[in-house]
């Protein structure tokens, strides 16, 4: 019998600006669901936060986009963005940009990763959360773990897995729909890794095995700004790994994350910064920051969840946490200038936008001749 995971988050309100939720907030869309689950066919539902992030795992039978499962995250969040109100929380229901549920969450705020399979008799796997970043933060430590053998020791040690993996890579530029390409590692490494070094416009959306087509990773792949048409804040991205047998173990999907890789996001979405691992339900602190995320790990046998693990909770990780602090430092040191902040193109956030608007009229176009004499030629 088929299962499925459906894992859907959102912010929709915070203490202390974009921080943490309250506890009111949270224990409001707890309640909610666990009050409509048998209505809504759920099996069972975990709840998690990471920043200033809710997240809802819920395993059904109804396969993926179902609109009862859907309904049910949307009202829930809905519940939770009258109670941020009620409270005074900022941004309350700041991700729920549509006015209206039309059958699905995915285009209307939320991040949305789902996945339908079949269960193994030992069905493991985790779940990411970050904040204060987009979905293209997983594109590296994603390709690490599927197609890099110098990380992911069972592409040279398994069989099933050195058959490799095949990526499907969404270009989220595209605002008419979804523009995506499938790639094979490692016959098209090259091709993958041209692609998801633009962390801004490819992301990746699925991972499937080569050895027996099974899906392994559901990533959430909304662009916000795509819906708004405006900045309404970094994308806050979430997937699903299965983990173990003909996928990467549970330590090789990790590992990538001890880099504490650059992505954009942090302060007003605007900057560069490490991705720090933190325990769940971290929030945020040091310059709205720094990017975050967790990880906790589930085993699900029909369509029941264990209690969950905390990955990033283990000692060996404040090691990490300290670098990644350190590399934030020394990044804040550059202000403004450079690398420290993402490119035009994303820096969406009205008040530089605007005044390059008014600059550009001020430029003038000098004669060539004006120009060589200028420059002594």
């Amino acid at each position: 019998m088929q299962t499925t995971l459906s894992f859907i988050k959102a912010d929709v309100g915070s203490i202390g600006g974009h921080v943490a939720p309250s506890e009111h907030l949270f224990q409001t869309v707890r309640n909610y669901v666990a009050e409509s689950r048998d209505a809504a066919g759920l099996i069972d539902f975990q709840m998690l936060t990471t920043g200033d992030d809710i997240g809802i795992l819920m395993t059904h039978r109804h396969g993926i986009g179902h609109p009862t499962i859907h309904r049910l995250a949307w009202d829930a969040f809905h519940a939770g963005a009258d109670a941020a109100k009620a409270q005074g929380l900022y941004g309350a229901g700041q991700d729920l940009l549509v006015d209206a549920f039309s059958g699905n969450v995915r285009g209307a705020g939320p991040g949305v990763a789902e996945m339908e399979f079949e269960e193994r008799p030992n069905e493991p796997f985790l779940v990411f959360m970050a904040d204060k970043t987009e979905p293209g933060a997983f594109n590296l430590p994603l390709y690490r773990a599927f197609a890099d053998p110098m990380n992911t020791a069972g592409l040279l040690l398994s069989s099933e897995m050195s058959k490799g993996f095949r990526f499907r890579i969404m270009d989220v530029s595209y605002t008419q729909g979804d523009r995506v390409i499938e790639l094979n590692a490692p016959e098209n490494l090259y091709e993958i890794a041209a692609l998801l070094r633009d962390n801004d416009r490819f992301v990746v959306e699925a991972i499937f095995s080569r050895a027996d087509g099974d899906q392994a990773v559901a990533v959430s792949t909304t662009r916000l700004h795509n819906i708004a048409g405006k900045y309404t804040g970094k994308d806050d991205p979430v997937y699903i790994c299965r983990v173990q047998k003909n996928f990467p173990a549970t330590g090789e999907i990790i590992a990538p994350y001890a880099e504490a890789p650059f992505v954009n996001g942090w302060m007003r979405g605007s900057h560069v910064g490490p991705l720090m691992p933190v325990k769940s339900g971290c929030s945020i602190s040091y310059f709205d920051g720094p990017p975050v995320i967790t990880a906790l790990g589930f085993c699900v046998h029909n369509g029941r969840l264990t209690e969950p693990v905390d990955l990033f909770a283990h000692p060996y990780w404040d090691s990490v946490r300290m670098r990644a602090a350190n590399k934030a430092t020394e990044m804040r040191r550059q202000g403004f200038s450079g690398a420290a902040m993402v490119s035009y193109g994303e820096l969406e956030y009205g008040g530089i936008v605007k005044i390059l608007e008014k600059l550009d009229e001020r430029f003038v176009v000098r004669e060539a001749s004006h120009a060589l004499a200028a420059t002594g030629g």
